[in-house]
């Protein structure tokens, strides 16, 4: 899934033209998206077919943001302050609704499409999308839900066999400590792969944990106010989430390279057979098909058979031909639940995702609403998560063959999207700050006192609601 990401946002060059300024002018009936470049390609290829099927209505124009989540947000808000008229959709990431919703910039979804939307959206993604701003009595539905993401445990059940009875993956951060600490003093691999690096993914680590454990940044109620210790019980989730960070990064047989790991590092350590365990995103699962059956990854000899069938880059094997593949790729890597705190608790994970908007600078806002419509549809979604490898927001999909021929962990990746199982990153308008002040007080993660870094993760939050933080 992460390599058909990768290749389709490699031929945007020359596919699509790249957004470098800002316009100020628009044509009737053009309605202009502004998708991030990692699947804007599925973005036009869905376009085209909307346009075609409005039977003149409208034209639907696809321009990529750039490849940074920073620099999209950058872009967008260029073009928003500047009152483009060319600016009628855009792609967002979950985290931006509330602040672009504060300043404006979004035109909140009707009343009559919300409720349908709301119908048919797993609870999770729906949540990523809803903000109330000073002006709404409730929560409004800003922008549509169009593709998500939540991570998952990826784990070696070879390793589980060899060294742990065979018993089943650890649900809990502890049972995992305990199961890695069993392997190494046998001999076998032992990291953990996270995302410990001073970035996004280290917000996404927290969080997961933070909600996991009863805790959360913000009130879910009041963005002005941070919970990260403003109650014992609240301290105490918050210490709980940086106890088990800690003790994940300084752990005996730990990944020395922790402090600077993101995803893409973290597959590459589960590849390489450094890992039992690992914590990322679903794109791992055929990146370790495809390089298994390349002859890339040492302990899975067995995915050989397959080479010749992910030989052609270009012309990679259909999804119905998946199922005996992804059947042996799960003999030696396969997916569980996001490990929890406790057992008798289930886990709340981060998600991901991008959600569609209609502008605030758009002439023509009813017609975007109807390009918002078609480009959110099933078919649509179907499109994004099957050729593009992104996991949908409609819950109808995760029934659909095709969709479960490409995703055998679909059932556990709806189960994390449902409203009680997924973690919402802090509702804010300044979100941006208060990742960024969090990022920077937890690296190196585990280089601290956690008692203490309650409080200094509470100041420097605080700091951020009261614009005294870096605003980037």
């Amino acid at each position: 899934m992460r390599r058909k990401l990768m290749v389709a946002a490699a031929a945007l060059a020359t596919a699509l033209p790249i957004v470098t300024a800002c316009g100020s002018g628009y044509t009737p009936r053009t309605i202009n998206i502004y998708p991030p470049a990692d699947g804007a390609s599925f973005i036009d290829k869905v376009g085209q077919k909307c346009t075609q099927d409005s039977n003149g209505e409208y034209t639907i124009v696809t321009t990529p943001l750039p490849k940074s989540a920073d620099d999209q947000r950058l872009q967008l808000a260029r073009r928003l302050a500047g009152n483009d008229h060319g600016l009628d959709l855009m792609g967002m990431d979950v985290v931006w609704t509330a602040e672009f919703a504060n300043a404006g910039w979004l035109v909140p979804v009707p009343e009559d499409m919300a409720k349908q939307i709301g119908a048919v959206t797993l609870g999770g993604p729906l949540e990523t999308a809803l903000w109330k701003t000073p002006d709404d009595s409730a929560k409004r539905l800003y922008a549509i839900p169009t593709w998500t993401n939540t991570q998952l445990l990826w784990y070696r059940p070879d390793l589980q066999r060899q060294y742990l009875d065979g018993r089943k993956p650890p649900t809990t951060w502890d049972r995992m400590l305990a199961d890695t600490e069993a392997i190494r003093t046998q001999g076998g691999p032992s990291y953990i792969m996270v995302q410990g690096k001073q970035y996004e993914g280290l917000m996404v680590w927290f969080n997961s944990l933070l909600v996991s454990a009863g805790g959360a940044v913000l009130d879910p109620n009041d963005a002005d106010k941070q919970t990260l210790n403003d109650t014992p019980e609240h301290r105490e989730a918050t210490l709980t989430a940086l106890r088990t960070m800690k003790a994940i990064a300084t752990a005996p047989g730990h990944d020395p390279s922790l402090t600077n790991s993101d995803e893409s590092s973290a597959r590459l350590g589960m590849e390489n057979g450094d890992a039992a365990y690992e914590v990322n995103w679903p794109f791992v699962f055929s990146s370790m098909r495809s390089n298994a059956a390349a002859g890339d990854v040492p302990f899975f000899p067995e995915m050989k058979q397959y080479e010749e069938m992910f030989a052609d880059p270009d012309n990679p094997p259909a999804d119905s031909e998946l199922g005996p593949v992804n059947k042996t790729v799960q003999t030696k890597f396969n997916f569980a639940r996001y490990p929890g705190i406790r057992e008798d608790k289930p886990s709340r994970t981060t998600l991901g995702g991008i959600n569609i908007a209609v502008a605030s600078t758009s002439q023509q806002k009813d017609l975007a609403f109807k390009a918002a419509q078609c480009l959110t549809s099933e078919a649509a979604q179907k499109v994004y998560s099957i050729e593009g490898g992104t996991p949908p927001t409609i819950k109808a999909i995760y029934d659909d063959p095709a969709f479960e021929a490409a995703y055998p962990m679909g059932d556990a990746i709806r189960t994390q999207l449902e409203p009680q199982n997924a973690a919402i990153r802090p509702a804010s308008p300044v979100y941006q700050a208060i990742s960024t002040l969090i990022t920077a007080s937890l690296s190196p993660v585990g280089a601290w006192d956690p008692e203490s870094k309650v409080d200094e993760l509470a100041e420097q939050v605080q700091r951020a609601i009261d614009g005294e933080g870096l605003i980037p």
